[in-house]
């Protein structure tokens, strides 16, 4: 008798996905950590799509992400205009960017990440940024991202979903381990133009 129900093995659902990674990257030790961060400040320093963007932004690593608030000097000092994701107090869910300087002064969001003052900072529209730092779950080589599940940067940059713009350029930041062979995406994804780890840099454009 023919069995209906048999189908090829799915990827790994998201959740299951997330869980995995996560708990990999907990697992690194605070000095795992610091070398990553540091061998991954080194690969973005040389970036050529870095030293040319003049409007970029950035974020806090939490949850054990790959942090590069280290390289805000670096960039200030080339006269970078710098961004900081913050949670719409309006608008559920989405994002925008607020302008960082060396006095802004920084308070921790109802997920404990530091962020600068909604109502006292300088904002820009994410269509005006030049390139975008942004954390990741998981990533394959193809440029698909994975993210927490919140679907705050797919909304944030839908735009480019939607009209194909080169800009702003999307850089994901990772630790090396976070690379998976695929990884399910939905219609609402963006890809990504590179990927940044601590091992290797992954162009996807």
């Amino acid at each position: 008798m023919q069995n209906h129900n048999l189908q090829q093995s799915p990827l790994p659902t998201k959740n299951l996905l997330r869980s995995k990674i996560r708990a990999q990257r907990r697992a690194l030790s605070p000095l795992q950590q610091k070398r990553a961060c540091q061998a991954l400040g080194k690969q973005l320093e040389r970036s050529l799509t870095l030293l040319k963007a003049k409007h970029i932004a950035l974020y806090f690593g939490s949850d054990s992400e790959i942090c590069p608030v280290h390289l805000i000097p670096h960039l200030l000092k080339r006269k970078k205009c710098l961004y900081m994701p913050v949670l719409h107090p309006f608008k559920k869910s989405h994002l925008v960017f607020c302008r960082i300087t060396p006095n802004t002064k920084l308070k921790k969001n109802r997920f404990d990440i530091p962020e600068p003052s909604f109502k006292h900072s300088s904002g820009i529209s994410a269509k005006h940024l030049s390139l975008v730092l942004l954390p990741l779950v998981a990533f394959d080589e193809a440029g698909n991202r994975m993210g927490m599940g919140g679907g705050y940067y797919d909304r944030a940059f839908e735009f480019k979903r939607k009209s194909n713009r080169h800009s702003p350029r999307l850089i994901g930041l990772a630790h090396e381990l976070q690379l998976q062979k695929s990884i399910p995406t939905e219609d609402w994804d963006i890809p990504l133009f590179a990927i940044f780890t601590d091992k290797k840099t992954y162009y996807t454009d």
